[in-house]
């Protein structure tokens, strides 16, 4: 009888940790994320959706924006995974790269934005709690990871743009 009464209270207990981290995340990260996204939209409507579009189109022309600035605004304003419509800002020979530096940046940037991909939070919370253990901030751990991210989805971008290019027989832009 005490093994049944240990399954059903383990069985139970699995139940309840997931209750309690719910509840630590509506009374924690949940507020933040919709203030974020409050914010971000509220930024995009003040500046104009057409000027935000313009200015997206400009800095496609360049390599270094394309695959570092576009994919962060695009996950700042978007979130995932609404962030690969700004592969519309590209040309045709260089989606396949956006895309791939844009999902990319999916998981560096929760530490500073979470509002952007809530489906890897957790991911970096449990990293965030572990450091925090450590008596270390969790800052400087956000700052790190997005500037690493940065560096990472430009070299995927360039990567992938030239793969892409060898490919299909064009050379690269």
């Amino acid at each position: 009888m005490d093994a049944i009464s240990n399954i059903a209270n383990a069985f139970i207990g699995l139940f309840s940790a997931g209750g309690e981290t719910f509840v630590g995340w509506v009374t924690g990260i949940i507020p933040t994320v919709i203030c974020l996204m409050t914010a971000v939209n509220a930024l995009i409507g003040i500046i104009g959706v057409e000027r935000v579009e313009r200015f997206c189109q400009k800095i496609t022309k360049y390599t270094i924006l394309r695959y570092t600035l576009l994919p962060i605004l695009a996950d700042i304003f978007l979130t995932n995974p609404s962030q690969y419509t700004f592969g519309r800002f590209v040309k045709e020979e260089h989606k396949a790269a956006f895309y791939d530096a844009s999902v990319s940046f999916c998981h560096p940037i929760t530490g500073l934005f979470p509002h952007a991909n809530a489906g890897e939070l957790f991911v970096y919370t449990g990293i965030a709690a572990g450091i925090q253990q450590l008596g270390l901030s969790t800052g400087g751990l956000a700052v790190r990871y997005f500037i690493v991210g940065i560096i990472v989805i430009l070299i995927r971008g360039i990567l992938c743009e030239r793969i892409f290019a060898a490919l299909s027989g064009k050379k690269s832009a």
